[in-house]
């Protein structure tokens, strides 16, 4: 996590309890506003769990709450992350610009899978504002856009003092809401028109927010009249993009639009050799080789590594074959799958799937665009990830098992009849690499 989103969401929260229910720890985490809140919910809670489970080394989740004994009480109107995160866009390089400080080029693996999307971040670092702009880099969830995104930043902030900025698309659609509600669309639209590089991830978020829309497009126009550079990731190309408007489908299309391929297995081992060496964990080509074999999504490698190095931590056991075997079998969603899949995996992509945000998912409400997508999420986790009812039902909201036997046995009668869905589930498990 960046030093500005730490600063900006982490650091304004504080653990008030943490206690034993049902066999797994529950940590009560105070928020100093409704923004931090809705924020850690949407793009961090799985994160701060995995941190709490290693370091109590127990089960763990958290539970968010607007109220803290030490931290602001409120934030007021000219201390909002939006306008803090302004201040610090050069003063603070990279992580000003919101830049992890490992995705950059020399740490990113190249293959026949991703070789076109290198070479053309490549050429929009060396020739920004000249070279493919916009730059639109698609591909499914972990193929590593948001890495080579971040590379083109990191370049630009070594070569010379630019103004960059990495956000979401979620955060700019939360940031202009923020704006029109305090009344300061003036300082939403200096922050993002002044840069001289924008990177917006996950840029499908905003389709179907006609005001959003608005917006971006305006910023869009503004900053490559200023001879700056916007690169932007989906999950799919521009054309495919559902309620995105046709203006915008024309300007993302006027650039280079490239698609990021799944990693094969010779670039998953390399990815492995890398990561693991940022991890200091000393694995052997065999061992990255075996993880390879195994673990195919480049999020899931990431994830596998981590519990590596906590057992490595924890333990003090050698990282050898028998260890990374043991981890293996250990993290198999099922048999002979070859892949792990994470819940909070799971809920992500079928949130951006249907365009709906992971909080709306988990809420009360029971409009027909959540109750569906609702539905299939608990389908897929109780029958893909084969978790228990009850944590299903935990995991979305805490709803009842009762509640999740009932989605379960609804979307397995529709897949009998309805192929439209058929195909949307088989879609939603391609791109999480589940096999049928």
């Amino acid at each position: 996590m960046s030093e500005a989103t730490f600063n900006t969401y982490v650091k304004k929260t504080e653990l008030l309890e943490v206690k034993q229910v049902e066999g797994r720890l529950v940590g009560d985490v105070g928020c100093s506003s409704g923004y931090v809140k809705v924020m850690l919910e949407q793009r961090y809670l799985g994160q701060l769990c995995d941190e709490l489970t290693r370091i109590t080394g127990e089960r763990s989740e958290i539970k968010l709450s607007i109220k803290s004994g030490r931290v602001e009480e409120q934030e007021n109107r000219n201390d909002l992350p939006l306008f803090n995160e302004t201040k610090s866009i050069v003063s603070d390089g990279g992580r000003g610009a919101r830049l992890r400080p490992d995705f950059t080029f020399d740490n990113y693996a190249v293959s026949g899978s991703n070789q076109v999307a290198y070479a053309a971040a490549l050429a929009v670092a060396r020739k920004p504002g000249v070279a493919y702009n916009p730059l639109f880099i698609y591909g499914g969830v972990g193929v590593g856009k948001t890495h080579l995104m971040q590379a083109i930043g990191h370049y630009l902030l070594a070569e010379e003092e630019r103004r960059v900025l990495f956000c979401s698309g979620e955060e700019f659609t939360n940031d202009l809401v923020e704006g029109i509600r305090n009344k300061a669309t003036d300082k939403v639209r200096s922050k993002y028109r002044k840069v001289k590089l924008l990177l917006i991830d996950d840029v499908q978020f905003i389709a179907g927010k006609a005001t959003v829309q608005e917006e971006f497009f305006h910023t869009f126009n503004a900053i490559q009249r200023e001879g700056g550079q916007v690169v932007m990731t989906s999950d799919r190309p521009p054309a495919e993009i559902s309620k995105l408007e046709e203006r915008l489908k024309s300007r993302f299309g006027a650039g280079m639009i490239v698609d990021v391929g799944p990693a094969n297995f010779e670039l998953r081992a390399a990815i492995v050799l890398i990561k693991s060496k940022q991890k200091d964990l000393g694995l052997s080509m065999e061992n990255a080789r075996l993880i390879a074999e195994h673990v195919e999504g480049l999020r899931e490698i990431e994830g596998f590594l981590v519990r590596l190095s906590s057992e490595k931590e924890l333990h003090g056991e050698k990282i050898d074959e028998d260890l990374v075997l043991k981890l293996l079998k250990v993290n198999r969603i099922r048999e002979n799958a070859g892949r792990i899949v994470t819940p909070a995996e799971v809920i992500t992509m079928v949130c951006n799937y249907y365009n709906v945000t992971v909080a709306a998912i988990r809420s009360e409400k029971r409009t027909k665009t959540l109750v569906w997508p609702r539905q299939i999420l608990m389908y897929i986790l109780r029958n893909e990830l084969r978790l228990p009812q009850d944590e299903v039902g935990r995991l979305i909201g805490g709803r009842d098992h009762s509640t999740v036997i009932h989605a379960d046995k609804k979307i397995k009668e529709s897949l009998l009849t309805d192929s439209e869905l058929q195909k949307q589930i088989q879609d939603i498990k391609k791109r999480l690499l589940i096999s049928s």
